[in-house]
């Protein structure tokens, strides 16, 4: 991890929902706190940061508890974006870099800015070979998805994973199983933020033996 700022005033989204590396994100945007900070990072070709809500709601209402989030976040990066009308905007994002929040500040239209430096990212292991069943099991999932696409005959439809498949990669194969489990949101926070990939496929693995979904 550097101790130098990554960035400086990065907008901030607290969302709902934690973001990973590699990740795809879509969003509809109507508040206009975001639409603004939206526009100007599109037409920047700028990232903002995604951080997961620890208290408060991700639209702003009056009366309501104020917005907390996690102190480690994911960049995302827009690769969509659509003006279906007024006032709203349609968006996919992509996750790249993890960071860590030094600082924050609440501006006087409701936005977060932060002060954020890099978090390293996953050393790329290979899948071991008592884990392999999670990563068959993930690909079995995806041709499952692109089979469902093609007989429909419709390739509009949006995977939730996105390519370059990486299989064989163990924090690539985590980060898409947490995305995809249904578990709670302070667990996959709690995963992104470990260090070790290989530590975040090892829990992942747990948690599907237990669905049942590998053995």
């Amino acid at each position: 991890m550097t101790t130098q700022p990554l960035l400086h005033s990065l907008p901030l989204f607290p969302l709902g929902t934690v973001l990973f590396p590699g990740g795809l994100l879509p969003l509809r945007i109507f508040e206009v706190r975001y639409l603004d900070m939206i526009g100007k990072c599109h037409k920047a070709g700028a990232p903002f940061g995604v951080v997961s809500l620890t208290q408060g709601s991700e639209v702003r209402r009056a009366g309501a508890e104020a917005e907390s989030f996690a102190a480690l976040g994911t960049l995302a990066v827009i690769r969509e974006f659509d003006l279906p009308q007024a006032g709203l905007m349609q968006i996919e994002c992509v996750g790249t870099h993890r960071f860590r929040v030094r600082s924050s500040e609440l501006q006087k239209h409701g936005l977060w800015t932060a002060d954020v430096e890099a978090v390293a990212d996953d050393v790329g292991l290979e899948v071991p070979e008592d884990l392999q069943a999670t990563a068959e099991a993930l690909r079995r999932l995806v041709d499952t998805l692109e089979e469902r696409r093609r007989m429909e005959g419709d390739e509009s439809v949006r995977l939730p994973i996105a390519p370059p498949y990486r299989f064989d990669d163990c924090g690539w194969v985590a980060n898409r199983w947490c995305e995809l489990l249904p578990v709670p949101q302070e667990l996959k926070q709690r995963l992104m933020e470990l260090d070790s990939p290989l530590m975040r496929l090892e829990l992942v693995s747990d948690l599907l033996a237990r669905t049942g979904i590998t053995k």
